[in-house]
């Protein structure tokens, strides 16, 4: 079994706690890109939280897994993944975006402990992935480079030079994620700059190519299973989610890639994450 009961209810719990904190954050913060933060959830806690190699006590320690959120507007979103980890206290996302604070909307590796790198101009991600990985197999270390992308994102050419590099170079060591939730800042992908056939472009640029469910932590297990076994072919893992997944109000509208939240709509969409783990 990819993972036991307990691993997945340990991972559900979490899951749950970081959508609430993401709305909690959003909310003080006045306003951030909850609906990408929540589509992506399930894929940054499998990976924090079950298969990552890392130390939150000694964040720059030399033999740990490197993770890239190229999609850098999900920050409101992956900043109370790295709280919960334990790289720093929750009680800093009070002060998220404000004057002061280490958060900006777009994270700063330089001021955000557990940040590998600083991304938020869309497309510069998987390219600085691609040396991360390149520096790990020249070196000869062990660790992976995980990178998650968003499907909006896949009209930059840079993406598309990376995916090139990374398949010339037989990364193997590199992991790509897409949160395919289908809608970016103007709309439906699809109407907006058309990506499919998705998987077809992948695999003709040299990568091993999986889609699964990304909000099902088995099916995202599996796959991160079988990318590990790669050797010298870069893998990407298309995970087809839903944009402001868990908040029954936000779900699959593109309205909310950017939204801020009044006290009653807080209040409605933590209970609506409550209802979707059944803790309401």
């Amino acid at each position: 079994m990819v993972l036991t009961d307990k691993e997945l209810k340990y991972l559900t719990e979490t899951a749950w706690k970081i959508r609430r904190s993401i709305v909690q954050t959003t909310y003080w913060a006045g306003g951030g890109h909850i609906g990408g933060g929540l589509s992506q959830t399930d894929i940054l806690v499998i990976l924090y939280f079950h298969f990552m190699n890392i130390d939150p006590k000694n964040p720059g320690w030399e033999e740990r897994d490197r993770l890239v959120l190229s999609k850098g507007h999900g920050g409101v979103g992956y900043a109370p993944v790295l709280a919960e980890k334990g790289y720093f206290s929750g009680e800093l996302l009070k002060e998220f975006n404000h004057t002061g604070s280490p958060f900006g909307m777009h994270l700063d590796r330089l001021k955000v402990k557990g940040l590998d790198a600083s991304t938020g101009s869309l497309g510069h991600g998987l390219p600085i992935a691609v040396g991360l990985a390149m520096g790990a197999k020249l070196q000869k270390r062990p660790w992976r480079t995980y990178c998650i992308m968003g499907d909006g994102e896949l009209a930059e050419g840079s993406i598309w030079e990376g995916a090139m590099a990374a398949s010339h170079f037989k990364l193997g060591n590199l992991i790509g994620f897409i949160d395919r939730n289908r809608h970016c800042i103007d709309g439906c992908t699809e109407e907006v700059m058309a990506l499919e056939p998705i998987s077809d472009k992948w695999a003709s640029f040299g990568w091993t190519v999986l889609e699964v469910d990304g909000h099902d932590f088995l099916q995202l297990a599996e796959a991160i299973e079988k990318a590990h076994l790669s050797l010298d072919k870069p893998t990407v893992v298309i995970c087809h989610t839903v944009k402001g997944k868990g908040v029954d109000y936000m779900e699959g509208k593109p309205e909310w890639h950017y939204g801020g939240l009044d006290t009653k709509m807080a209040e409605e969409a933590l209970l609506s994450v409550d209802r979707l783990y059944g803790k309401a």
